[in-house]
């Protein structure tokens, strides 16, 4: 089976600017698109990376040209990069205003790491509605009106913070909390919680850390915030506590037993996603 040929790797996206935010976007971010460009030998084609596409379409070549790669798709090898650069190769084959559909999973080949200008900045827009799966000169019919509406009922309130790098506040229900994904490796980020949290700092301005998610070899911690938060009312709070955060990961000393009894804590309230 061509799945099994494919190695597993930890971190697919390691390497490519912004891999936490490949991460965010492929696990806790509902609508969203950010910046990419393949490297001169793939066309130098402009690519519009996005959370997910309708019907779950893992590719799209849009009827304007421009080339959707849907990160949140249904299945997946061992490589997610590899997976992916299959998808945006395929896409860029097909004629305009043509799928790429679910298939079988790729063999071994080049990566996204391979096919992406790595010097192009992987840049974020947090996206109010699915609205940009069609090209700006589409004729919005009923049916399409009907079916954009259907899939923007589902987006949590999202918003991407500007004080600090891949940071998102969420709105679910009557509740706010912020998903920041993290650059670094995994048993860092989690000895620098355990610190914190057995020096009862692992919180900031009435927010509460509640827990982790892994994916893609990254963590991403959460925080529930007081209720009624906005976004804006995040950002200075959480830049004030971004460099106790860090001091945190730069620490290399032995945790001390309360910090180990913490991470056993921490540990507990994982949730390990794809």
């Amino acid at each position: 089976m061509a799945s099994a040929t494919v190695p597993f790797v930890l971190r697919p996206f390691e390497g490519l600017p912004g891999e936490p935010d490949w991460v965010a976007l492929k696990e806790v971010v509902p609508a969203a698109t950010a910046t990419a460009r393949t490297t001169a030998e793939h066309g130098s084609r402009e690519v519009l990376v996005t959370t997910v596409l309708p019907m779950g379409w893992p590719a799209l070549h849009r009827a304007d040209g421009v080339i959707l790669l849907a990160l949140q798709t249904t299945s997946g090898s061992g490589d997610a990069s590899r997976d992916l650069a299959a998808h945006l190769l395929a896409a860029i084959e097909v004629e305009a205003g043509t799928a790429v559909q679910p298939g079988a999973l790729p063999g071994p080949g080049p990566r996204l790491q391979d096919v992406l200008d790595l010097s192009v900045p992987f840049e974020v827009t947090v996206q109010p509605s699915f609205s940009y799966w069609l090209a700006p000169d589409t004729e919005m019919t009923t049916d399409l009106q009907g079916a954009i509406e259907e899939a923007d009922a589902g987006i949590v309130e999202t918003v991407r913070l500007t004080s600090v790098d891949s940071a998102y506040w969420a709105r679910l229900g009557s509740r706010e909390f912020l998903r920041w994904a993290q650059p670094h490796d995994e048993q860092q980020v989690l000895d620098a919680l355990a610190r914190l949290h057995a020096r009862r700092e692992s919180g900031f301005d009435d927010a509460k850390f509640v827990g982790y998610f892994r994916s893609s070899g990254l963590v991403v911690p959460v925080w529930e915030l007081a209720r009624g938060t906005e976004a804006e009312e995040l950002e200075k709070p959480v830049a004030e506590f971004a460099p106790r955060f860090e001091a945190a990961l730069a620490d290399t000393s032995p945790l001390d037993a309360n910090a180990r009894r913490a991470r056993a804590g921490l540990v507990a309230r994982q949730v390990t996603l794809r």
